[in-house]
């Protein structure tokens, strides 16, 4: 259970990260109901509990609405009251002290701003708080803590901004326009005539599409390149000093004839005879 725990949390934690630019060290907002059931539960020291379940150092931060209340109900809450007391107090525009609730909601916000991890046992507020995008929820059973997942409404509204994203705005589109205007303002007779489409159909911006896709097509006949061309690498020939030179089948016949014939042909050695005995008859006769 604590791998499928564990598992849960961190893709909750990354789909905050990436969609709203929530960044350590994380701020937790917290309520006095969560302070008080971490005392009862003796979930002490309230950072290292809550940084265990965000995997990360945590800033606790509280309102002043907050500590009022919790001063409001008596002496049940004194050991809240005092823990509560050592948390970073936000800062809430209240000249009068309102309901806790109340007053975290109007910290968080419409789109929460400041990214507050909002920790709370009441049920209420955390339903009202799952229909504002970008606010993680945190609540407590008996002695562990629970990282809420996205709510319906957050994974909604992500996709439509998603979806917006891939789409351009009228301010973006007419920045295209005119940059594609000056890019393709020249001489040349097509250019001149896609910019007079262009300005028949500035009302109707599919039509203006399609004039600019005509001028981009008329500007690559041109032989304009709008992309660089890279050459491709090819394999290269190997290092002539490093190979050896070929023969040729010729030579090679060649030179085995010529072993062949050295073989078969007999050397004629020529037999010298010493005259001495010759020399010695001519003389005795």
């Amino acid at each position: 259970m604590k791998i499928k725990k564990q598992s849960r949390h961190r893709k909750t934690l990354t789909f905050f990260t990436a969609c709203f630019g929530f960044h350590k060290p994380y701020k937790v907002l917290c309520d006095g109901t969560f302070v008080h059931h971490l005392i009862v539960n003796r979930m002490t020291p309230a950072d290292t509990a809550l940084a265990n379940i965000l995997s990360s150092t945590v800033k606790l931060y509280t309102t002043r609405c907050v500590l009022a209340e919790l001063k409001r109900l008596g002496k049940s809450y004194s050991e809240a009251l005092e823990a509560a007391h050592n948390l970073i107090v936000a800062r809430c525009e209240h000249e009068k002290c309102v309901r806790a609730d109340l007053c975290i909601t109007e910290v968080v916000g419409e789109n929460n701003s400041e990214h507050f991890f909002v920790a709370s046992q009441d049920t209420d507020l955390r339903k009202k708080l799952q229909e504002i995008p970008g606010v993680p929820l945190i609540y407590g059973l008996r002695n562990a803590l629970f990282l809420e997942s996205p709510s319906a409404f957050q994974k909604e509204y992500v996709k439509t901004l998603e979806e917006r994203r891939m789409h351009m705005t009228n301010t973006e589109y007419q920045i295209f326009r005119d940059r594609a205007k000056k890019k393709l303002a020249g001489g040349e007779d097509n250019n001149s005539n896609t910019e007079i489409t262009e300005n028949k159909d500035a009302g109707d911006p599919i039509a203006s599409a399609q004039a600019i896709k005509r001028s981009i097509t008329s500007r690559n006949q041109i032989g304009i390149k709008d992309k660089p061309q890279f050459k491709r690498k090819r394999a290269k020939a190997p290092n002539p000093l490093s190979c050896k030179k070929k023969k040729s089948r010729e030579n090679q016949n060649n030179t085995l004839k010529e072993k062949k014939g050295d073989s078969t042909v007999k050397r004629s050695r020529k037999r010298n005879r010493s005259r001495k005995g010759q020399t010695a008859a001519e003389t005795g006769s």
